[in-house]
């Protein structure tokens, strides 16, 4: 038997538990990181025309501040994003997948853009003719790894890991609580992702896309 640990925190948490029990997996949901809203004041919504999300969590933690930008165009990165900013009431121009340069690199300019993010985020190269304000509106903070909430019968054990954030605290813990990493293997979104993990883990699995699907999907064969 191998146990699926995710540790992303929610609402996606319960989404991919979800998806992978549907695929038989056997899942379990270990939170390590809690979002929550910050202040944040807007600027002046004439002085953009277009926005960029890259999580879905800007729009579920930014609050009234969002609905003086609803004539805007929101450029996003994944389907949950997009889904997020349509409920809300943008209009959706540029989708990308493997993240907001992916999605900033396909937009024609000139275009004045304002990104919405949390605390932590990807440093971003912006072409020629654009220009990119940010504002904060979220932040994600670090909960402690429980040891009792990974086996310890020697059961073979797979840690889903959605961020590099995620990675490097999922390692750090590890590392504090004295937990082996070789007993333990990883299955992150992303090269990136499995980069910040660092090394000396059973094994390290990627994902062939950014997808929450194509994760599980490559846990499936794992468990084969």
């Amino acid at each position: 038997m191998t146990r699926i640990i995710a540790i992303r925190p929610e609402p996606g948490l319960s989404a991919t538990l979800e998806a992978g029990r549907a695929r038989g997996l056997d899942m379990v949901g270990v939170p390590l990181f809690e979002i929550r809203p910050l202040p944040w004041d807007p600027p002046e919504p004439e002085d953009f025309d277009g926005l960029l999300i890259g999580s879905a969590n800007a729009i579920r933690h930014g609050g009234k501040n969002l609905n003086q930008f609803l004539g805007l165009v929101a450029h996003v990165v994944g389907e949950a994003t997009e889904k997020a900013v349509r409920d809300f009431g943008f209009d959706v121009g540029v989708v990308g997948k493997g993240g907001l340069q992916d999605v900033l690199d396909r937009i024609e300019p000139p275009a004045r853009l304002l990104r919405i993010s949390g605390v932590e985020r990807v440093s971003l190269n912006v072409p020629e003719g654009i220009t990119v304000g940010t504002v904060t509106a979220y932040e994600s903070v670090a909960l402690p790894l429980d040891r009792a909430a990974l086996p310890s019968d020697g059961t073979r054990t797979v840690i889903l890991l959605h961020s590099a954030i995620a990675a490097r605290h999922f390692a750090r813990e590890c590392d504090e609580l004295g937990i082996d990493r070789s007993s333990l293997e990883i299955a992150a979104l992303g090269p990136r992702i499995a980069s910040a993990a660092g090394k000396n883990w059973g094994a390290i699995h990627v994902s062939p896309q950014p997808t929450d699907a194509d994760l599980l999907a490559l846990v499936e064969t794992l468990c084969q």
